[in-house]
């Protein structure tokens, strides 16, 4: 007689741990809006600008506490993601070719038609264009922790679609990061990279397992990003490319995998919370139609609940139907678009690109871009539980129940 093993599966374990981080995320976001719209609101944005300064010799950052959470915090989080899609790529849902392709196209669609839905609303003003890529992005924590909401009756199929696909659109807004939103370039700064990349290089041939090595590589290449004008969130990315994922020695061990577990419940329980908090209040006092319908928050809002079930489900019905992909197992057509709704929460990501995309702009940018993404990830959030609750019945009553 064979006896279950009681040992949690992995992929459940993260997705339980990704819907855990999600709804403290709605809390921290949650808090921000009532700071932002209480008598707090002056010890919150107090908070938020005070300055911070590091000084060793001749170099010097100095930056308001907010920009430290989004350069700094954020570039740990971008080197978890780089770390995950290591993983991925090499042995994880993504080595099978087969999972590949419909979750990749999605993520195309899902990045392409927010985009024009917002240039279409937007493309007569210079500055308010910049906000192109917000509607792009997908929450993967938000998604997961609606998604949990319906308990047994998800299918694993929908949750490895739904997962592989952020990983995609993580791609995405990476290289969005990368090529839309640099600064002036500072060659000095790039050329201390250019240096580090060949130790990073031989570190990884000769299988160097010391983490504090990597942090203060790592370290040394986020100061020289921040100083070069390239977003110094990239340098995470590249950090997380070096790492090995298995050892000669000890071939039953993967340093980056471990090292992703072990960043996975800082970045989910603390670093996502607090960027969420320092980005998400909005104060809505006196908030008029004016304001409701200017371009950027409608060309937002509209990108991510229109465009992202409309392009993430056009591109994988036509994938579908030419032949190239099958759908995902026991996922009906109604499920699917179900699930591509709920990708337009794109909470984190959008912030994040609208931080980068309206910096110094001003605070009616902030505003709008602030408000567009809570009402669009708000509408997918609702629409896509509501559509998925539909279409995947009641939950099944158990002998206990």
């Amino acid at each position: 007689m064979n006896i279950p093993s009681t040992r949690p599966n992995p992929l459940n374990k993260f997705l339980k741990m990704e819907s855990a981080g999600g709804i403290l995320l709605m809390l921290a976001a949650l808090l921000a809006i009532i700071f932002a719209n209480s008598p707090l609101e002056s010890f919150y944005n107090l908070l938020l600008e005070t300055p911070v300064e590091v000084r060793i010799g001749a170099l010097h950052i100095a930056k308001p506490l907010l920009l430290w959470i989004n350069d700094g915090l954020m570039a740990i989080f971008f080197f978890m993601v780089g770390l995950e899609l290591k993983y991925e790529w090499l042995e994880g849902e993504l080595q099978d070719k087969r999972n590949v392709v419909l979750p990749g196209v999605g993520a195309l669609g899902g990045m392409l038609v927010p985009a024009l839905i917002y240039v279409y609303f937007n493309h007569s003003n210079a500055i308010d264009i910049q906000g192109w890529a917000i509607p792009a992005a997908t929450d993967i924590a938000f998604a997961l922790g609606i998604l949990v909401l319906l308990g047994s009756r998800v299918p694993t199929s929908i949750k490895i679609f739904l997962t592989s696909l952020a990983i995609f659109d993580d791609i995405g807004a990476i290289v969005i990061i990368a090529v839309f939103y640099t600064d002036n370039i500072s060659m000095t700064a790039l050329s201390v990279i250019a240096l580090c990349l060949p130790v990073l290089f031989l570190m990884n041939r000769f299988q160097v397992e010391s983490k504090s090595v990597y942090m203060l590589l790592g370290a040394i290449m986020w100061v020289s990003m921040l100083k070069s004008g390239v977003h110094a969130t990239l340098a995470g990315i590249i950090l997380a490319m070096f790492v090995p994922m298995r050892l000669d020695r000890r071939p039953d061990y993967s340093p980056a995998h471990q090292l992703e577990q072990d960043l996975h419940p800082v970045v989910a329980f603390f670093i996502l919370p607090i960027f969420a908090f320092a980005n998400a209040g909005l104060n809505l006092t006196g908030i008029g139609m004016d304001q409701l319908l200017h371009p950027v928050p409608v060309g937002i809002a509209a990108g991510l609940f229109i465009g992202k079930q409309l392009g993430i489900f056009a591109f994988c019905w036509l994938t579908i139907k030419v032949g190239w992909a099958k759908l995902p197992t026991g996922v009906s057509w109604l499920t699917l678009y179900g699930t591509a709704t709920l990708c337009g929460v794109g909470f984190t990501m959008s912030l994040f690109i609208g931080s980068l995309a309206f910096e110094g702009g001003g605070i009616d940018n902030t505003f709008d871009e602030r408000l567009g993404i809570i009402v669009g990830s708000l509408a997918s959030g609702i629409v896509g539980f509501l559509i998925l609750r539909k279409s995947l019945g009641k939950p099944a009553v158990t002998a206990n129940s």
